[in-house]
């Protein structure tokens, strides 16, 4: 897996290419709890390069919404691939995030 980060406007993007599950969710929790320490709240996740997500990683992701919305930010996401939105769709996370098609989409709105 490889994150790369990056800062656009008040949101930290997260690019996210591979797989994101048990072996390699401690280093997106790792990057995702510094950014949030740092003082950043609203994250987005892009996952346009991702091939695999499991519940390892989704557990992240909720951790990070949880983490954000008490100080007024929140965790898009964008660009789900078929079998990582049918995993987001199963485990009923696509009626707690907002997911858009494309990064520009979810930046209009955050």
């Amino acid at each position: 897996m490889i994150i790369n980060e990056i800062k656009k406007g008040n949101v930290y993007v997260f690019n996210i290419e591979g797989r994101l599950d048990s072996n390699t969710s401690v280093l997106f929790e790792e990057k995702v709890c510094s950014a949030i320490e740092a003082g950043e709240s609203n994250l987005l996740v892009d996952f346009s390069q991702m091939d695999y997500i499991s519940s390892a990683g989704l557990r992240v992701i909720l951790m990070a919404a949880k983490k954000t919305k008490p100080v007024g930010g929140k965790v898009v996401l964008t660009s789900l691939n078929e079998n990582v939105k049918e995993v987001f769709d199963i485990a009923g996370f696509s009626s707690i995030f907002s997911i858009y098609p494309s990064q520009e989409d979810a930046l209009k709105v955050i």
